[in-house]
């Protein structure tokens, strides 16, 4: 399986765009987790999410919200290629 890239920019098949802060591992039975952000201002003020990188990275059936077209949850932006990390 395809690891997330710590430190790059990821588009959602929604169209909004986040940053890969770092991967965390569940404690219990050691998955390893996404750590994001999104790069955008949202409404509710959430700001840090974490889900399963297998989810983050996972294929997804055709969707009428799906505007990107892309064939996965999130993407990996290859036109950005700043770490905003450093």
């Amino acid at each position: 399986m395809e690891e997330v890239k710590i430190g790059r920019v990821y588009r959602h098949f929604k169209g909004n765009y986040y940053f890969v802060e770092n991967i965390a591992y569940n404690s219990e039975t050691g998955e390893r987790m996404v750590v994001y952000k999104p790069l955008y201002e949202r409404e509710d003020g959430k700001n840090i999410w974490i889900r399963p990188e297998k989810m983050f990275l996972e294929e997804i059936p055709e969707r009428k919200d799906n505007i990107t077209g892309q064939k996965v949850r999130f993407k990996l932006v290859e036109e950005i290629e700043k770490n905003y990390l450093k």
